[in-house]
Parts: C-alpha cells; sequence; structure tokens
C-alpha cells in the first residue's frame, strides 16, 4: 500500500467512527427523553425528583407552555419586528425598544404561567420532593457562570 492509500484510509476509519458515534449518541438522546433546551431553573431542578415524579411534572409544564401559544407567538412576533426594526436606515431606537418590551413581557407571561403550574405541582408533593427541589432551585439561582460575576 502507498503512503497516501493508508492516510486515507485511515481519516476515513477516523471519520465513519466520529460518525456512527454521532448517531449513537442522538439515537440515545432522543430515546431516553432528556432535551432540556430552553429550560428554566423549575425544570432542570425536576430532575432531583424521582422517576415517578418527574414525568407527570415536567408533562405539566409542557402543558402549561402549550397553553401559552398564543403568547409565545405574541413575543416571536416582537423580536422579528425588533430585528427588522434594527436592519433599517436610519434606526428607530423607541420602536425597536417598544417591539423588545412587548417581547419582554410576553416572555415574563410565558414564566409566570409556568413557574404557577411548577409551584401548584410541587405544592401536592411529599415534604422531602419539595426540598430536593427547593435546593436543586437554590443551587442553580446560586450558580454564576464562568466569566461573569
Amino acid at each position: 500500500m502507498t503512503a497516501k492509500l493508508r492516510i486515507g484510509l485511515l481519516v476515513s476509519i477516523i471519520l465513519n467512527l466520529f460518525l456512527a458515534g454521532a448517531l449513537g449518541a442522538g439515537y440515545a438522546s432522543l430515546r431516553t427523553d432528556t432535551r432540556m433546551l430552553n429550560a428554566g431553573s423549575l425544570r432542570i431542578a425536576g430532575a432531583e425528583l424521582s422517576a415517578a415524579d418527574r414525568r407527570p411534572f415536567r408533562r405539566a409544564l409542557r402543558q402549561a407552555r402549550r397553553a401559552m401559544r398564543p403568547t409565545i407567538a405574541v413575543s416571536r412576533k416582537a423580536k422579528a419586528e425588533a430585528a427588522a426594526l434594527l436592519r433599517r436606515d436610519p434606526v428607530d431606537q423607541a420602536a425597536v425598544l417598544a417591539a423588545l418590551d412587548r417581547a419582554r413581557t410576553a416572555d415574563m407571561a410565558v414564566r409566570a404561567a409556568v413557574e404557577r403550574r411548577a409551584v401548584a405541582f410541587a405544592a401536592d408533593l411529599p415534604v422531602a420532593d419539595r426540598a430536593k427541589l427547593a435546593d436543586a432551585v437554590e443551587r442553580r439561582a446560586g450558580r454564576v457562570r464562568p466569566g461573569r460575576e
């Protein structure tokens, strides 16, 4: 075998192993349903609950978020409007800020609804489970990202 062929074969094997690993990890991630993109503190804190309580807790949060879909749409529309306004020349700062204010108000309404549902769910949990949830929320609240103070 020539040196170029060996190098090509080695690179091919490495890339195939990487691809197989990525596909396996993606499949495992989808199967375990542990996606937490855009998860708030309470949802992450819910990971401390037992498996029997964790699923209903997350389901309750999803239902609350689903009920807020129109408000989420308002937020997205306001953010898109703010982006469009920023592209204009000259920039109308008041209009951009007004659009961002509408987006923030909608985002806070969604967060409040999800938090209300989480607290209602937690109120029915045993004291020990509520303590786990509270500890996780405290840890999350006290966490500082590296490089930020």
